[in-house]
């Protein structure tokens, strides 16, 4: 690999030390029995970690170069399958189907971190839990909670697919080559049942990201604009949801947000 282009445009920071990956595997819970989703194989460290510990990996690489390389070094690992081609496009439910439960690891590349992510959440076939390396802005996204700067989208939507937990920091020297900033490795556990789900998830969806369009404004003009409904009605379900009618989207906990999609979805 020493004369390996890597390609900016494709997010490529590889880590190379497989002591390192098989400490970040130890803290999640992927077991013998498991299967794998591995987002990204890069040149194939992690797909080998994984392999080592787990019962099936299937690893996707969207950069055709690397597929010589990786089928040379999965040649005597029966246990790992190759798929060349785009996360993103991929039909990764009816990939997975045939192999049951599932579970997600990535070292996912900046650019795309927000858009995988929501991915992943939103997949009809759901995984056990994502354990994936996110550059740290992107992890105090994933981790933020209400009030804070960082809370948004991303936030509301891991805390309502799973529990997420930052379970290691890595630096910048750790990556091949180095990126400018220190990345988080995150755990994110699926709930197995939630207190209380909204009745339509397409409408939690867009009021979550409604309630953040644009942030300077208040939530009901947000919600007027995006749900096409009077201001009057807007400060009903507000007030119906026990919030007030000048609060910011930031504001809103996850249950404030199931709270006031289901009154949105009675209400259409």
């Amino acid at each position: 690999m020493k004369s390996f282009r890597y390609k900016q445009s494709l997010g490529q920071n590889f880590i190379y030390d497989s002591h390192l990956l098989h400490s970040l595997l130890d803290r999640t819970t992927i077991g013998h029995e498991d299967t794998v989703l591995e987002v990204g194989a890069g040149r194939g460290d992690l797909s080998l970690a994984l392999a080592a510990r787990c019962k099936q990996v299937v690893t996707i690489e969207i950069d055709e170069r690397l597929q010589p390389v990786l089928e040379d070094r999965f040649s005597s690992w029966p246990s790992i399958r190759l798929v060349m081609g785009d996360a993103m496009a991929l039909d990764l439910a009816g990939l997975m189907a045939p192999y049951g439960p599932f579970h997600i690891a990535a070292n996912l590349p900046y650019y795309l971190t927000t858009p995988l992510l929501n991915h992943f959440f939103r997949l009809p076939l759901p995984p056990v839990s994502i354990n994936v390396m996110v550059q740290k802005e992107a992890g105090l996204r994933v981790l933020a909670r209400p009030g804070s700067p960082d809370y948004g989208p991303l936030a509301v939507r891991a805390a309502y697919w799973g529990k997420a937990v930052l379970a290691a920091r890595v630096p910048a020297g750790a990556f091949t080559p180095p990126p400018k900033v220190d990345s988080s490795f995150l755990v994110i556990q699926r709930h197995e049942r939630l207190e209380s789900s909204p009745q339509d998830e397409a409408v939690f969806h867009k009021l979550v990201t409604a309630a953040f369009a644009m942030r300077r404004k208040t939530l009901a003009n947000n919600l007027v604009a995006a749900f096409a409904i009077s201001r009057e009605q807007v400060g009903h379900h507000l007030r119906a949801a026990g919030l007030d009618g000048h609060i910011r989207g930031e504001a809103l906990s996850l249950a404030d947000f199931i709270r006031l999609s289901d009154l949105l979805t009675q209400s259409t």
